[in-house]
């Protein structure tokens, strides 16, 4: 387990889309692949966000840093 997060992440993706439907086709696949993660990011609250939705936890974050420098300066 090398990332937690990302582990997580994947299973709900396969569980949830990947073993779910069947794709035709790269254009199917595709759009039933963007309907997913727009309701994963739009529609559903997620515990580790406060039971807020991603968008919901950006807007209400937005705005809040820690440093006004930026990490990369070239």
């Amino acid at each position: 387990m090398e990332n937690g997060h990302i582990e997580s992440f994947n299973g709900r993706l396969r569980d949830e889309c990947l073993n779910v439907h069947q794709f035709l086709y790269i254009a199917d696949a595709k759009r039933k692949l963007a309907a997913w993660q727009t309701d994963y990011k739009s529609h559903r609250p997620h515990s580790s966000l406060g039971h807020l939705t991603p968008e919901e936890y950006v807007a209400r974050h937005e705005g809040e840093t820690t440093s006004k420098t930026p990490i990369f300066q070239p």
